[in-house]
């Protein structure tokens, strides 16, 4: 399997396909495998090369327990030292989640290397949700009280609900300490000149932070999607997949 060395913890990452370099990053406590369960790398690789990691604490990446080590800027570090050993200077990327918050990270600190961006169910604003408390509590008593809460957003395969349960689970602890003291990106947001496509579901706790980034972004297009949950949107690639490669069309790199 391929690695990068990135400030010493390895980076997993796959590529596939071939023409302009898209990265993928998958959500929290997710992998980069769910991009080829619900079939989104069968229908990127035709016209780009995919490029997908596993984020640090996540998949067959390394998985410190130093809250300090899950700071958003060595997350935006991962990801150019995997396009810097593809020699990639330029690529689009795709970010859900957590992917999609180190999607607004991506503007803040390395822009010039982001032909756009595409940030699904992201809230730049961080705002205290009731779940961000409760995530934490239900990891510190296992991956599968943490796993019965996804179950609740959505059913989910066995293969998804074996991936989680076998997650290292303070790794995912460091990480969410780290993720819960991140400030917002609401400065960030004026300066994001890239073309950018932003999408969630409207029955995501979310969309309201969502929404209200969008009008401070100044090339941004924001796709709502009715009555499906945060984790219902990801799952739902026959209803994102239109709006994305149609986006990805019009930005040439």
């Amino acid at each position: 399997m391929p690695y990068v060395n990135s400030q010493d913890v390895r980076i997993h990452y796959k590529v596939e396909g071939a023409g302009p370099p898209l990265v993928l990053l998958h959500g929290f406590s997710d992998s980069l495998e769910s991009w080829y369960e619900h079939g989104y790398v069968e229908a990127l690789k035709p016209d780009y090369q995919v490029i997908l990691l596993d984020a640090r604490g996540h998949g067959a990446s390394d998985k410190p327990h130093d809250p300090d080590a899950y700071e958003m800027s060595r997350n935006v570090a991962d990801i150019l030292a995997v396009l810097d050993a593809l020699q990639a200077p330029t690529a689009h990327f795709f970010g859900y989640s957590m992917g999609g918050r180190i999607g607004f990270a991506l503007a803040q600190h390395a822009p010039t290397r982001f032909a756009s961006l595409i940030i699904g169910g992201a809230d730049p604003y961080q705002r205290a949700l009731a779940e961000r408390d409760e995530w934490l509590s239900m990891l510190r008593r296992g991956m599968a009280t943490f796993v019965r809460a996804w179950e609740q957003q959505a059913p989910i395969s066995p293969a998804l609900r074996a991936r989680l349960l076998a997650t290292d689970a303070e790794a995912m602890i460091a990480s969410r300490i780290k993720s819960m003291e991140h400030p917002s990106f609401a400065e960030v947001l004026p300066t994001m000149a890239m073309p950018c496509l932003v999408f969630a579901g409207e029955a995501d706790g979310r969309y309201a932070g969502v929404k209200a980034g969008v009008v401070h972004m100044p090339n941004a297009t924001l796709v709502s999607l009715p009555c499906l949950n945060h984790a219902e949107v990801f799952f739902r690639s026959d209803l994102v997949l239109p709006h994305v490669t149609k986006f990805l069309a019009t930005v040439p790199i």
